[in-house]
C-alpha cells in the first residue's frame, strides 16, 4: 500500500480572522500546519482549537512580519519543510489623513504587506517550481482596485499585492505552481479593531462579510487555480466600477463610502 504524501501548509496571520479560518480548512484536508503570527497567546489558542478537531501537526512561529529581514529569518526555520501551500494573510490597516497618521506604524504596514510578503515568496517559490507543484494564496482586498482616501497606504499596498500576484501567476504558467489573490470586501475580523484602534469610531459597518465564508471562497479558488478571487456579487461590481468612471470620480466615491460606512 502506498502511503499518502504528507502535505504541509504555511499560514501567516493565523492567530485569528481569515488566517485562522484558512488554517482550519487546511487542517480539515489533512495538511500539517506552520502557523505564523506575532500574537503568541492567540496562536497557541488557535493550535489548541485546531487539534481538538483535526489530527494534524501544528508548528508555531512567533514572528512580527512588520520587521526588516524577517523573511530570511522565517525561511531559515522552515526551509527543510516541503511546502505545498503558502497563505500570505497577515496584514493590518490604518485610518486617517496621510499627513496626520503615524509613519512608524505605516512603515511596518508597508514592510508587512509588500516587502515581507514579496521576499517570502521569493525565497519559497524556487523550491515549488523545481518540484513542479505548489499553491500560493495572497490576501489582497477590494481596496486594491482604486485609490483610498483616509487609508491611502493600505489601499496602495493592496493594489501592489493584486498586481504582483497577477504578474507572477502569468510567469508560472506551465510550472505546476499557481498563485491566487483573494480580494474580499469588509470582513468581520480583528482587522477592524486595529484600523479603529479598538474604538467604535471608524469601524466599517456596511457590506460586512463572514470570515468563514470568505475563507471558504478563497480556499476553493486557490485549489481551482483561479488567479483573482472576489467574494460577493456586490464586491465584484465595486471591483469593476473604476473601469466605468474616471479615476477622480472613483476616488471621490471611495471617500464618501469611507465616511458613511463608519460609525460616528
Amino acid at each position: 500500500m502506498v502511503k499518502n504524501k504528507i502535505k504541509t501548509a504555511l499560514v501567516t496571520g493565523a492567530a485569528s480572522g481569515l488566517g485562522y479560518e484558512l488554517a482550519l480548512l487546511l487542517a480539515k484536508d489533512a495538511y500539517n500546519l506552520i502557523l505564523i503570527d506575532k500574537d503568541s497567546e492567540g496562536l497557541n489558542e488557535a493550535k489548541i482549537n485546531i487539534q481538538k478537531t483535526y489530527n494534524t501537526e501544528v508548528s508555531l512561529l512567533i514572528k512580527d512580519l512588520g520587521t526588516i529581514n524577517i523573511a530570511d529569518e522565517i525561511y531559515n526555520e522552515i526551509k527543510d519543510f516541503t511546502l505545498d501551500v503558502v497563505v500570505n494573510n497577515a496584514g493590518f490597516g490604518m485610518f486617517g489623513t496621510f499627513y496626520e497618521t503615524d509613519w512608524q506604524r505605516e512603515s511596518e504596514m508597508l514592510q508587512l504587506h509588500i516587502l515581507t510578503t514579496t521576499h517570502l515568496i521569493k525565497l519559497i517559490l524556487p523550491d515549488m517550481v523545481k518540484r513542479g507543484s505548489g499553491k500560493i494564496l495572497n490576501l489582497s482586498s477590494l481596496a486594491a482596485f482604486q485609490p483610498g482616501p483616509m487609508m491611502a497606504l493600505y489601499y496602495a499596498s493592496k493594489s501592489y499585492l493584486l498586481s504582483f500576484s497577477q504578474a507572477i501567476s502569468n510567469e508560472l504558467k506551465g510550472t505546476g505552481v499557481t498563485v491566487t489573490v483573494l480580494c474580499p470586501g469588509p470582513t468581520k475580523t480583528s482587522f477592524q479593531e486595529v484600523v479603529s484602534e479598538k474604538t467604535t469610531k471608524n469601524k466599517i459597518s456596511f457590506n460586512m462579510a463572514c470570515p468563514k465564508d470568505v475563507a471558504a471562497y478563497g480556499y476553493k479558488a486557490m485549489h481551482n487555480g483561479r488567479v483573482v478571487a472576489i467574494p460577493g456579487l456586490f464586491n465584484k461590481f465595486l471591483s469593476v466600477l473604476p473601469r466605468m468612471l474616471t479615476r477622480n470620480r472613483t476616488t471621490k466615491i471611495v471617500r464618501k463610502i469611507q465616511d458613511k460606512n463608519r460609525d460616528s
